[in-house]
């Protein structure tokens, strides 16, 4: 087991001269980090990713600033019908997207026939999304995610070294009402089964790298709320972790590694996901779709095979509690980065 430190006060995420805070390693329940990044001429990254997953339909937009580009993205993808949309924007030096240092920011893009607004409110955050083409048709969407009272969500920084660095926000299971309009075609997300995950990520990463990620949020059949977050490859020798459960809003940091079991073969073959080195987590993952995306731009070369599917298995909570997870949506992923 790992020995994690948890953060209990505000703390800056970089110092002036650019270099990691060595007070900011660790983990916390609530975003305390000021996140603002000194230095390193194009090499910060930044994003806030959203996905919204009811038990038909997924919805994800992300407002991503990588220094020499931004990378708004939306995509829409039907359960039944398995209509998928997605629509990506580059834009150079980032010009146009607009992102905070801290969790509670708000966010947001104008340009090039879309509009994104992502607006902090005091009982979560009020999601936009405009795009005039979006796979032909026009796009437009609104969702209103709420953040629970004590809601608890994964905080932590991932040290390579004093310079290469990151701190990644995992929020998952807020309840979400909304809808989407695809040229006149609604889609609602009602707040009983809809839930968003939030990904907020701010840092100086190593020029290559390599990640697994899996989450899901589900309703458990005593009405409980159960969410996880498990990573691989991305913080190997750092001596942290982004794995955790999130019961009713209560937050389980895992100080362990998860294994990912899978073929890069057949990325639609089902997978496992468990933790190394107890049966805290023992998951099956039975992906029904494969979203492949893929960026050159020679300094910048991304490839992602996110696998969208059902989560089966057991997870062990606290106290011993055997929890059932039965046909969870959610995700896992391969991603290989050059950026």
């Amino acid at each position: 087991m790992l020995q994690e430190k948890e953060l209990t006060q505000a703390v800056d995420l970089c110092l002036p001269n650019g270099r990691l805070n060595l007070l900011a390693i660790g983990w916390s329940l609530q975003p305390l980090q000021n996140c603002r990044l000194y230095g390193h001429p194009l090499r910060k990254k930044r994003w806030n990713y959203w996905c919204i997953t009811s038990p038909t339909h997924l919805f994800s937009v992300t407002l991503s600033d990588v220094d020499y580009a931004g990378l708004p993205f939306v995509y829409f993808l039907d359960f039944a019908t398995g209509e998928f949309i997605e629509k990506t924007i580059i834009t150079p030096l980032g010009k146009d997207v607009v992102l905070g240092d801290r969790v509670p920011d708000d966010a947001n893009y104008v340009g090039k026939g879309c509009r994104i607004s992502m607006r902090h409110e005091s009982d979560g955050v009020q999601m936009l999304v405009e795009v005039a083409d979006f796979g032909g048709k026009r796009l437009q969407a609104e969702f209103q995610i709420v953040e629970p009272e004590n809601h608890e969500s994964l905080n932590v920084v991932v040290p390579w070294s004093e310079k290469l660095f990151q701190f990644t926000a995992k929020n998952n299971t807020l309840p979400t009402e909304g809808k989407v309009n695809l040229d006149g075609n609604l889609i609602a997300f009602h707040a009983k089964n809809s839930f968003a995950t939030l990904d907020f990520g701010r840092g100086v990463w190593p020029y290559k790298g390599f990640w697994n990620w899996a989450s899901f949020s589900t309703r458990l059949s005593d009405g409980r709320t159960l969410g996880t977050n498990f990573g691989a490859g991305w913080t190997d020798n750092t001596g942290s972790t982004e794995n955790a459960l999130c019961v009713d809003g209560h937050l389980i940091k895992l100080s362990e590694d998860v294994t990912f079991t899978y073929s890069t073969q057949d990325f639609k073959a089902p997978w496992k996901i468990q933790t190394a080195e107890t049966t805290r987590v023992d998951l099956t993952f039975t992906p029904f779709f494969e979203r492949i995306a893929k960026t050159d731009m020679a300094i910048i070369l991304s490839e992602v095979h996110q696998m969208i599917g059902h989560f089966d298995g057991m997870i062990i909570g606290e106290g011993g509690e055997k929890i059932q997870v039965s046909k969870a949506v959610g995700w896992a992923e391969d991603h290989h980065s050059r950026w």
